[in-house]
């Protein structure tokens, strides 16, 4: 097993440190299902160490870029207002409340008009109570007047055009589009925008405690990580206005 790791780290196409512990994971689950289903134990395979990855800091967008993203939807002379509505909504959600793709296409019809303190059920099924701003509030009241649908109270509250429940993908492919359009970075993501939400409250100053509440995290080493990405950018910007930097 060391010698096929190190066959795919060297070789005409290597692999870096992070593929690499994944396939040595994918080898170990295979043998636990060998050993369920076959009674084939392989031990040996708890011997072998995976390389040491690096972790990654967040890649937030800025506060400007963010605004940009939930504008351009309704600058589209080509999509239907209600799509662009609720597309605006959902990025607003991502944003302003900090939540997942999958807890902002989670919420029901019987979840609007949104509250002022939303009840999110989200990894773990571990539950937190997010504040939803003014902001967030009105973009989803401008989805819910414009979209056609006649929606159940326990029926996904944003759709897709031809009525169905609106699929993650679709939300990575629209902001896909939005990166084309307004010169951003491959790293601004939908999930940039959760990273975006922390980041800047962590800036404005707001505690570890109240935003790993916020952000519905399990450990505050976790959150921690926003600490590194607000140090790089108040260290940049010294660096850019100090006239000795």
């Amino acid at each position: 097993m060391r010698a096929h790791l190190a066959e795919r780290r060297g070789g005409d196409h290597p692999l870096n440190a992070r593929s690499l512990s994944q396939t040595l994971s994918a080898i170990r689950t295979f043998h636990i299902f060998l050993d369920r289903r076959c009674g084939t134990p392989a031990p040996q395979l708890a011997l072998v160490r995976g390389p040491r990855v690096k972790a990654s800091l967040p890649r937030p967008v800025t506060a400007d870029q963010a605004r940009g993203m939930m504008q351009e939807p309704g600058a589209d002379p080509d999509r239907e207002p209600w799509e662009a509505a609720r597309d605006t909504a959902v990025l607003g959600l991502l944003y302003g409340c900090g939540l997942r793709i999958s807890e902002a296409l989670g919420l029901l019809r019987s979840d609007a008009p949104l509250p002022e303190t939303l009840r999110i059920i989200g990894k773990g099924s571990k539950m937190r109570l997010v504040p939803v701003l003014p902001a967030v509030r009105a973009g989803v009241e401008a989805y819910l007047a414009l979209q056609p649908f006649v929606l159940a109270p326990d029926e996904p509250l944003f759709r897709a055009k031809r009525g169905g429940a609106l699929s993650p993908r679709h939300v990575q492919a629209t902001v896909q589009l939005l990166r084309g359009r307004l010169g951003l970075p491959a790293s601004a993501t939908p999930h940039a925008l959760r990273h975006s939400f922390a980041t800047h409250l962590l800036g404005a100053g707001a505690d570890l405690r109240s935003i790993q509440e916020l952000l519905g995290h399990a450990s505050l080493s976790t959150t921690q990580k926003y600490t590194a990405v607000d140090a790089a950018h108040l260290l940049g910007a010294y660096a850019a206005a100090h006239p000795r930097a």
